[in-house]
């Protein structure tokens, strides 16, 4: 049961009170981890060094002195954070094997607290899709594709060969950590948010998906995609949960020139009763092409649950929202393109036994190392940034993000507080179906009602709001002003609260537990 709690309300609790001791609960999240080894959420599970850190959590919780609401609360972290001493791999056959020197601010914001790091969750290869389905070590399943309600509303005779093909997709890229606590086996994971690759996974899987403001959480430490828009992101059960995660990782970093200079003081959610003061802000942009019908109704529906309640809706309008995806895509290749240049073979990482030359050497290491999709994106990046093309793209690109922002600006500005709008265009899709696109046109289709958060550097959330016709989670975006992620996370409260969405149902969970992915590897700190 306690598996199921809320962190700061049950949780801490338990263990403050000793009934439930930290080995205790990392042992059965464990257990846990091996027993849905099949859904492919985690790369590394370092069991043994997990074991260590409760061990070291209980011995606190003895004494009296634990460092907080975290101490002996098992995470996970998505693989594309430096972890010294566990290998970090970005899904990629480029960075297999490597161990980082270093932990990631984040990760060390979380382990100085007493958190009890489980593992490195899976991911698209170095963080480049909306699926989850693209790395090296294979696709990463949704839960909810073995649930009782997807079982009963999808498929009324579910045959053993019907739940191989039937498997729905986490969403992506961090759809790891997304599984990882859709499925109870951890309390919160960190994820990546470039363009909406926390909100996507936390909308399919059925959890919260935190993208803070730019800049409030550090990035030293996450292998960059997009560092102009880069964030970590936050995964948990709740929102209260995500609003203790954000108060043990914001603030400034002295390695993170990006941060924040001011200190950033953790708060608790109040619980919103007069919601008269409050203005909610419908962008019609957001009524996008592709958008189900299904998720318009919803998306209706909340709004009606805000207006009944006292709370001003108005229709709003971000019109240079059309563009944001071109804008995006152009904005993004020629980052990665940037940032992929340092794999090439000479100082970590995968290095080709190509020895004819060294241009021949980057050549086939880069070959080898990097999958179709990191090198499509490298290709495209540098024909953006030829000499030629610069300014008709590179720099066009930034301008028309500088406009994007604005219309946020301007909205906020007329006095609306907080952006309701759609995640995703539709529930999960059966991987199957997924497969049959190229990424980078999913990404396109995925990414088109988060990513305009991410260029203008807004704090966005997911909050998980029903189940579709086919018993499959479907989850709504806040978007609020920059550095408002107390109001932003307050009024997500006020809603998880209506809404009331429903715990997963796992079944024959043992069932699966037959070592379909042997990959899984146990690591410990040096």
């Amino acid at each position: 049961a306690a598996l199921k709690d809320g962190l700061r309300s049950q949780v801490s609790a338990a263990l403050k009170e000793g009934r439930v001791t930290p080995t205790e609960l990392c042992q059965r999240c464990l257990a846990l981890i091996k027993s849905t080894k099949f859904l492919n959420a985690y790369i590394t599970v370092a069991e043994e060094t997990a074991l260590k850190q409760a061990e070291e959590s209980e011995e606190r919780y003895k004494r009296g002195q634990p460092l907080g609401i975290l101490d002996g609360i098992p995470i996970a972290v998505k693989d594309n954070f430096n972890t010294a001493g566990i290998e970090t791999t970005c899904a990629s056959n480029m960075l297999k094997g490597y161990i980082s020197p270093y932990n990631a601010t984040v990760v060390q914001k979380l382990l100085d607290q007493g958190a009890v790091l489980l593992g490195k969750t899976n991911l698209d290869e170095f963080a480049m899709g909306s699926g989850s389905t693209d790395g090296v070590f294979g696709p990463v399943r949704n839960p909810w594709s073995y649930s009782k309600q997807y079982k009963e509303k999808s498929v009324p005779k579910f045959h053993s060969e019907d739940e191989e093909s039937n498997w729905v997709i986490t969403g992506g890229s961090s759809g790891g950590s997304a599984a990882a606590v859709s499925s109870f086996t951890c309390f919160a994971a960190l994820g990546s948010d470039t363009g909406g690759s926390t909100r996507n996974p936390a909308a399919h899987c059925g959890v919260v998906g935190l993208k803070p403001t730019y800049g409030l959480i550090s990035r030293h430490g996450l292998i960059p995609l997009v560092n102009s828009m880069d964030v970590p992101g936050i995964l948990t059960r709740c929102v209260d949960d995500a609003a203790v995660l954000l108060g043990s990782l914001a603030g400034h970093d002295p390695k993170d020139s990006t941060t924040i200079q001011d200190d950033f003081k953790p708060f608790e959610l109040p619980n919103l009763t007069d919601l008269s003061k409050l203005s909610v802000g419908i962008p019609k942009e957001y009524h996008a092409p592709g958008l189900s019908s299904e998720i318009l109704a919803l998306w209706s529906k909340a709004a009606d649950l805000f207006r009944n309640a006292g709370a001003k809706v108005v229709e709003v309008s971000l019109p240079h929202t059309r563009y944001s995806i071109v804008c995006y895509h152009v904005l993004c290749t020629a980052e990665v393109a940037s940032n992929m240049a340092r794999f090439d073979g000479l100082e970590y990482g995968h290095r080709s036994d190509m020895k004819d030359s060294t241009e021949s050497m980057y050549a086939a290491t880069r070959r080898e190392g990097f999958n179709d999709v990191v090198r499509g994106r490298i290709l495209s990046g540098n024909y953006f940034l030829l000499k030629q093309n610069y300014e008709k793209y590179f720099v066009k690109a930034q301008k028309v993000r500088r406009l994007i922002a604005n219309d946020f600006v301007k909205v906020f500005r007329s006095g609306v507080d907080i952006l309701l709008t759609p995640t995703t265009l539709s529930d999960a899709a059966p991987y199957a179906e997924f497969i049959q696109e190229d990424n980078r046109t999913r990404s396109a289709q995925d990414d088109i009602l988060t990513q305009a958060a991410n260029m203008a550097g807004l704090p966005a959330i997911n909050v998980p709001t029903a189940l579709s016709e086919r018993g499959l989670p479907v989850g709504l975006q806040f978007i609020g002003r920059s550095f408002q992620e107390k109001q932003l996370l307050t009024v997500a409260k006020w809603f998880e609260k209506q809404v009331q969405f429903p715990v997963i149902q796992l079944e024959e969970v043992k069932r699966h537990d037959s070592g379909v992915f042997q990959h899984q590897k146990s690591a410990s700190f040096s």
